[in-house]
């Protein structure tokens, strides 16, 4: 089983190394179900395993394993058999935390160095990959900015950075080059699962009962900054989507407006 090729257009295509793995990881899990050389494979076949997976993996992971077979058996082998549709996803609104909450987390975190990494998510609505891999040179202090190199679709873009985190920051890169990393671990960079375990620590210390991981606070920084009224195009740009419509899902998540309706029967 040689899939060597596939990996190949992957990386030529820019996509990213968590998809290059997840693309070639399926690939070689349904041809072990087929047991068939890749030439030999037909339609059939790649219906009878999808059929298989929707019994056992979620809708999620059906839409993902077909996304990968599709590309390899019509994208680069160019044999067109990945014609079936797939369930539809229901799509569920992400946990966000309220601003009180986000300042708890802030007020109960004693690790200077974890309360960086807590600030500048929130602030600046960094990925989790794009946080670990900041280096000091991406920083501009004088202009309140940060960049995110080669992020998601391999494109560059601009971060904000806070104010009030600035002085901490600075004193924290002291010393530093500006090719080091922003926040150091002992592979050279802080691993995410590190950066995970911060977040799920600092949440629970601060006595919040739902369920925060690192992206709960890219969503919280996206949806207060649509409760302050700021525009949802520029919302999009500082998260780093292509598509509106990804930034439009924040905006069923905004309270604040919700809040000041009044109530009808409060009229009577």
């Amino acid at each position: 089983m040689d899939l060597q090729k596939l990996e190949t257009e992957l990386k030529l295509r820019g996509f990213s190394q968590r998809t290059v793995e997840s693309y070639v990881y399926w690939n070689k899990k349904f041809l072990e179900f087929c047991s068939k050389n890749e030439q030999d494979v037909t339609e059939d076949d790649i219906k009878k395993f999808m059929a298989e997976k929707l019994s056992n993996v979620s809708p999620k992971t059906v839409i993902l394993i077909k996304a990968a077979l599709k590309f390899y058996y019509d994208e680069v082998l160019k044999k067109n058999i990945v014609n079936m549709k797939t369930p539809k996803t229901a799509r569920s609104l992400p946990t966000v935390l309220t601003r009180d909450e986000v300042k708890k987390m802030l007020e109960s975190v004693k690790n200077q160095k974890h309360k960086l990494i807590i600030s500048l998510l929130y602030s600046s609505g960094l990925r989790l990959s794009e946080l670990i891999n900041l280096k000091v040179g991406d920083l501009e202090f004088g202009e309140k900015i940060g960049w995110v190199r080669s992020g998601k679709g391999n494109k560059d873009r601009m971060f904000l950075l806070s104010e009030k985190m600035i002085p901490d920051l600075k004193n924290h890169l002291r010393g530093m080059k500006n090719d080091d990393y922003i926040f150091q671990g002992w592979e050279g960079r802080i691993s995410a699962r590190a950066v995970q375990k911060v977040i799920s620590v600092v949440a629970k210390k601060a006595g919040i009962e739902k369920n925060v991981h690192v992206h709960t606070l890219r969503h919280s920084f996206a949806t207060h900054l649509l409760e302050s009224g700021e525009d949802i195009r520029k919302i999009q740009e500082l998260l780093g989507h292509t598509n509106l419509n990804t930034t439009q899902l924040y905006t069923h998540l905004t309270t604040e407006q919700l809040k000041k309706v009044k109530n009808p029967l409060d009229s009577l």
